[in-house]
Order: C-alpha cells, then sequence, then structure tokens
C-alpha cells in the first residue's frame, strides 16, 4: 500500500478511522486475541501517578485508556480527531471529558497534566516530533509520559512469524470484519515510527528524560515511558 503524504495524512487518518469506529474494538480484541487490554493497563500503570492525577489521553479512540484511567483513581481527558471514534468512546464512557482535537495543537495551557498517554496512536500522527513537543508543554515538571506502539520482534524467526502476521493477516481479517484499506494502512504504517534511538533523541528534544522500552508479547509490542524534566524544546 502506498501511504499518504505527509499533506494528506490527517485528512485520511480521520477519515479513516471514523469508518472503523463502530468494529474498531471487535478487530482489536480479535487480532491481538484479547492481549491488548493488559498492555493498556501495563501503560497506566507505568505512569506511576497517584490517585486523582489529570491524566491526558491523546488518540484516545473507543476510550479503553480513559476507562483504564478512571479505573485507578485518575482523572482522564480523552482527545481525538476522530469524530467516529469519539461517539464511540462517549457511549462507552459516560461523563468523561471528551474533545476534538490533533495532538500537534492541544488545547491546553503550559505544565496543566500530571500525566500523558497514547496508545497504537505515535505513527498516525503528521510530526511526531512537533506532536512530543506538545506533550513536554502541557505535562508539568515531573509529569509523566507512557506510549503504546506496535514493534517488530528482535529475533528474526519471531520477525518472520510478525511480519507475515501483521503484514498479511491482519488486512484480511479487516476486510473481513470492517474495511480492509484502514487495516493494509494499519500494517505500512509501522514505516512511519522512528527507531529506538531516533525516538529517544525526540524525546529529550521535547524535554524528556528518564526514557525507558518495555517490550510487549516476545517484542510485538512496546511500551514507552519518559519524565518530563522542565528543559528542552518542549518547555
Amino acid at each position: 500500500m502506498t501511504l499518504p503524504r505527509p499533506e494528506e495524512k490527517q485528512r485520511f487518518v480521520e477519515h479513516m478511522f471514523d469508518g472503523i469506529a463502530p468494529r474498531y474494538d471487535l478487530l482489536n480484541r480479535v487480532m491481538t486475541l484479547g492481549i491488548d487490554r493488559s498492555w493498556r493497563r501495563r501503560l497506566v500503570a507505568g505512569l506511576e501517578l497517584p490517585a486523582g492525577s489529570m491524566i491526558l489521553d491523546v488518540g484516545c479512540g473507543t476510550g479503553d485508556l480513559i476507562a483504564e484511567v478512571a479505573r485507578t483513581g485518575g482523572r482522564a481527558i480523552g482527545i481525538d480527531i476522530s469524530t467516529g471514534m469519539l461517539r464511540e468512546a462517549r457511549h462507552r464512557c459516560a461523563g468523561a471529558w471528551l474533545l476534538r482535537a490533533d495532538g500537534g495543537r492541544l488545547p491546553f495551557a503550559d505544565a496543566t497534566c500530571d500525566g500523558i498517554v497514547s496508545a497504537f496512536a505515535l505513527r498516525n500522527f503528521v510530526s511526531i516530533p512537533h506532536v512530543l513537543s506538545e506533550f513536554g508543554r502541557v505535562l508539568r515538571a515531573g509529569g509523566r509520559l507512557g506510549l503504546l506502539e506496535v514493534d517488530r520482534p528482535a529475533s528474526a524467526v519471531l520477525r518472520r512469524a510478525f511480519d507475515a502476521y501483521f503484514g498479511r493477516v491482519v488486512p484480511l481479517v479487516g476486510r473481513a470484519l470492517s474495511r480492509g484499506y484502514a487495516y493494509r494502512y494499519l500494517s505500512a504504517s509501522l514505516e512511519y515510527l522512528p527507531a529506538d534511538d531516533e525516538l529517544a533523541a525526540m524525546l529529550a528534544d521535547a524535554g524528556f528524560d528518564q526514557c525507558v522500552k518495555q517490550p510487549l508479547t516476545a517484542g510485538a509490542a512496546q511500551i514507552v515511558l519518559a519524565t518530563r524534566t522542565g528543559v528542552g524544546n518542549g518547555a
């Protein structure tokens, strides 16, 4: 699949997620055998923030992380550019604060949040460095960032199996249960993910340190945690 050009990407992603929103949760559960829920629990727990903390979920989708933040005593705000996803989140998370907004232009003042989480959204942003700088801007000093994303296993054998599953099986399942082109994009969009050292450098430029990567499920996914320092381009 040919990936959208930068100037087309946001509109493409918004339209795509609007289209797959009604069956997005079903596809997630089918494709990960339900393991994605444990990944989200680990992400929120990894922030190590006290109850009552204000946590922003950027690219909140249907509200999985919002529900997990609420379950652990946090106060969640959900941000997404897809009205379809926000519609599903409103059904699921009645009373949650949900806003339609771009991750690159967060509608919050500086240093207003204790934590930020984002699950499977990083590769969908037009400019990852710009979005990370926005994260750094709205997080208070000492605030925590948690990213959950797919990854490719380090083992050559597991990597071949992952590539076959993510590149062939996932689009077929997506075509059968939802919209095939969307799941072809989600497979191809791995190209947008920066390498570990590149992401660490982007986070440092945005004002983060203590960057830690946690591989999940034999390297098929990853959690990246970092702390806002109060220095850097995001300050």
